[in-house]
């Protein structure tokens, strides 16, 4: 149980750290102090104790960490155990990468369906998932919901999608259209992802002058 509002660089942490004890479970390591699990991650023994302080008391003195307990810890933490389904909004050349691809189970999200206008694709599936017309949406939330939309649409059709998907009662919005969204209801969450800026921060970095 959180102790305290967790900041945001925390919560972007955690999924490394689920990574990494994820893969130290698979080696057959059993257990791992905060030093080497710090010096794994680029982060200090301290940093590794604060961030995991702000949700319980984890690991034991002169022990450290159990890996699969602290793995599963992580896990619960982030909601990879609560069933958390999605559905794809566009299936382009974006959608169709992420339904053929991304391993969504991986992350404990079930994707279920998918939707766009495309005459190609609507009724057929992609990667198993079946793809809807988009004038389906609200008919299909209705009876079986979802927490998750995932935005691959053009962004001129963003901010209407989006605020089909609040209405229908999605929870989040994982935001790949590069559109900045105005949320009807603050209690959603959106998520943006921007390939552009993580490129023109790579960009900058190898341009410094030494």
């Amino acid at each position: 149980m959180r102790k305290q509002k967790v900041s945001s660089a925390v919560i972007r942490r955690l999924p490394r750290y689920y990574r990494h004890l994820n893969d130290l479970h698979h080696a057959g390591v059993e257990r791992i102090s905060s030093n080497a699990l710090g010096n794994s991650l680029g982060l200090t023994a301290s940093q590794i104790r604060q961030d995991l302080s702000c949700f319980g008391e984890f690991g034991q003195q002169g022990y450290g960490y159990n890996v699969s307990t602290l793995r599963d810890e992580v896990a619960d933490i982030l909601g990879m155990n609560r069933g958390h389904t999605a559905v794809i909004l566009g299936v382009g050349n974006l959608g169709r990468a992420l339904l053929e691809n991304f391993h969504f189970e991986r992350s404990g999200v079930v994707l279920a369906a998918a939707f766009d206008v495309a005459p190609g694709v609507v009724g057929r599936e992609v990667s198993h998932i079946p793809v809807y017309h988009v004038d389906q949406l609200e008919d299909y939330l209705a009876r079986q919901p979802a927490s998750i939309g995932v935005l691959t649409v053009p962004g001129r059709a963003a901010p209407t999608i989006a605020d089909r998907l609040v209405r229908a009662g999605v929870k989040g919005i994982w935001n790949f259209t590069n559109i900045e969204l105005s949320l009807s209801s603050p209690e959603v969450v959106v998520e943006d992802v921007h390939f552009a800026d993580s490129l023109l921060a790579l960009s900058y970095m190898i341009s410094e002058e030494p």
